[in-house]
């Protein structure tokens, strides 16, 4: 296999970097080869549950000390755009309190009362009711002035044994199905809004950037829509199944067992020189 000349990786969290409460086999070694020989690091999540300090948090706590600016979650790209597109919007956000809190702190309106929502936000939420659902209902079909969009577009989130939990595409389908209406905006990986966010961040090269995760339909694509170099980890979702029977637009450029197998495959400084 080639080797590749990155100066930025981006990390997928879950099933890439750890699994649960524990990291994957490697990746501590890998982030701080990485970073040792001069690569940025970045980690990039999909889940809405959590805040970015609260990764870094948890990645410092396992051993990879990490910089609150240095994660990036489909909450940020959320945010800006409701800030961007929709700053004046009556929101009700389905979703978890980390999602309110930060659309709280950007100065958006929350609101309850369907006659008055202008938009709603499907997410990743445990605690998802059918009243819940019915605001959502008279919102977008009852009163006819809501707009739909989600944090992400993940069908579950990953456990340690090959468990998940229904995730944001879940409740975006429940409130299609009742009321019609698509969801018009999806938000986090593949999406442009956060690959702008973390090039605003970092001034990354996309060329020397690798996207490092485990799934194909968010992490893949991704990298294949924003030109970076991607790599499929087979830790998490995707198996070797799954990945022979997908379409060319989502095939990998290097395929690794473990993630730290992506050593073999980075020029290192004193290659490149």
């Amino acid at each position: 296999m080639p080797t590749i000349d990155i100066s930025t990786a981006i990390f997928d969290l879950d099933g890439t970097i750890y699994l649960g409460g524990g990291l994957l086999p490697g990746a501590r070694r890998l982030v701080e080869t990485l970073r040792d020989t001069g690569v940025r690091t970045v980690f990039c999540s999909n889940n809405p549950t959590r805040s970015p300090t609260t990764y870094a948090d948890k990645l410092t706590g396992l051993g990879i000390p990490t910089d609150v600016d240095d994660v990036f979650t489909s909450l940020s790209s959320t945010v800006r755009w409701v800030s961007t597109t929709m700053p004046d919007a009556r929101v009700f956000p389905i979703g978890e309190q980390p999602l309110i809190d930060a659309l709280t702190s950007a100065g958006v309106s929350i609101s309850d009362d369907p006659a008055q929502i202008d938009l709603v936000i499907s997410s990743y939420d445990r605690t998802f009711d059918y009243r819940k659902l019915q605001i959502a209902f008279d919102a977008l079909w009852f009163h006819r002035r809501a707009r739909l969009v989600a944090t992400n577009p993940d069908r579950f989130c990953p456990f340690p044994g090959g468990r998940g939990e229904p995730d944001a595409a879940c409740i975006t389908a429940a409130i299609t199905a009742g009321t019609g209406v698509e969801c018009e905006a999806v938000f986090g990986k593949p999406e442009r809004g956060l690959f702008d966010i973390i090039l605003a961040a970092t001034g990354l090269d996309p060329a020397r950037t690798v996207m490092v995760g485990d799934r194909l339909s968010t992490d893949i694509s991704f990298a294949r829509r924003h030109d970076m170099i991607g790599a499929l980890v087979l830790t998490g979702e995707t198996d070797r199944a799954m990945l022979a029977a997908a379409p060319p637009e989502l095939r990998p450029d290097i395929v690794l067992d473990h993630v730290d197998d992506l050593l073999a495959v980075v020029r290192r400084p004193v290659e490149a020189s």
